[in-house]
C-alpha cells in the first residue's frame, strides 16, 4: 500500500471533525483532533467517538477496518490526548514506522508546543516551570498532583495575550520538555492558572462564570505544533505539523 495513496486515505473512518494535517512520503500523519473526541476507543461503544470509527487493537496500538474491495486496513496510533484537549495526534500506516517514532517521544526529542487559556496573568512574560509529580492510575483514571512524587516535570511558559476583563484570561504558550501525564494543566494549575474549562484541576467557579457568559464548556488546551527527526528505511527525515488554534481561543482570550 502507498502511504501517500489517496484511495487509501479516502476510505480512512475519521471520526467528527479529525481532519489531516500532515502526510509524509513514509506515512506518518498528523490529524487535527477536535475537542470532546477520544484518541482511541476502550470499548466498541466509544467507536462513534473517537479519532477513527473502527476497531482498535490495544496490543498491537493500531486501528482496523475493513476498505471495500481491498480488505483489512490499519493505521498504528503514536501519541494520545486527553479527550478534552484538541490538536495534533499522529499515526502511522506501518507498525516498524510507528515504533520508531513512538521512541522519540520515549527520548523526548519531540518539539512540542500547545497553546491555552488561562485563569489569570502569568507573573513572567516568560518562565520555565520546574516540579515534581505524583502520577496515579486506578480502574483507567489518572490523577496527577503537583508533590509527593518522584517524576521530574518541566514546562517552558511563554505568556502570548495578558488578560482582561473580570475573569482575566489569558492566552499562553507551553512547550513541554517533559511527557508526564496531566503534566501541563497541572502546572498551570499549581501557579494560580488554572486552564479554563479544566474540570479536573481547574477553578470549578471560574468555568461556571466563563461558560454562563461565553455559551462554551470546553477545556482550552491546544496541541498546536511539534516537530522531530526521525530514522526509517536507511534515511533520517524531518516531520513537522500544526493544527491551527481553534477560532473560539482567539475570540475569547
Amino acid at each position: 500500500m502507498n502511504p501517500g495513496d489517496e484511495a487509501f486515505w479516502a476510505n480512512v473512518p475519521f471520526g467528527a471533525g479529525v481532519k489531516r494535517v500532515a502526510l509524509d512520503p513514509n506515512g506518518l500523519v498528523a490529524l487535527d483532533k477536535p475537542e470532546g473526541v477520544l484518541s482511541h476507543p476502550n470499548e466498541p461503544k466509544d467507536e462513534s467517538r473517537s479519532l477513527l470509527r473502527a476497531a482498535y487493537d490495544k496490543d498491537a496500538e493500531c486501528f482496523e477496518w475493513q476498505a471495500p474491495g481491498v480488505g483489512t486496513h490499519r493505521l498504528w496510533l503514536i501519541n494520545r490526548l486527553d479527550s478534552a484537549t484538541s490538536g495534533l495526534i499522529l499515526a502511522a500506516t506501518d507498525g516498524a514506522l510507528a515504533r520508531e517514532v513512538r521512541s522519540q517521544f520515549q527520548r523526548r526529542q519531540v518539539r512540542k508546543a500547545y497553546e491555552a487559556l488561562v485563569f489569570g496573568v502569568p507573573r513572567k512574560p516568560k518562565d520555565t516551570w520546574k516540579d515534581v509529580l505524583r502520577v496515579q492510575k486506578s480502574g483507567g483514571f489518572i490523577r496527577t498532583a503537583a508533590g509527593g512524587g518522584d517524576l521530574p516535570a518541566e514546562s517552558r511558559m511563554t505568556l502570548l495575550r495578558p488578560g482582561a476583563g473580570p475573569l482575566r484570561v489569558s492566552l499562553v504558550k507551553l512547550e513541554p520538555q517533559t511527557g508526564r501525564s496531566h503534566q501541563l494543566r497541572v502546572q498551570c494549575a499549581k501557579r494560580g492558572l488554572p486552564i479554563v474549562g479544566d474540570r479536573t484541576y481547574g477553578n470549578f467557579s471560574a468555568n461556571r462564570e466563563f461558560a454562563k457568559a461565553s455559551g462554551l464548556k470546553r477545556m482550552f488546551l491546544h496541541s498546536l505544533s511539534l516537530s522531530f527527526d526521525y530514522a526509517f528505511a536507511g534515511a533520517t527525515h524531518a516531520f513537522s505539523a500544526e493544527a491551527p488554534l481553534p477560532q473560539e481561543f482567539e475570540q475569547l482570550g
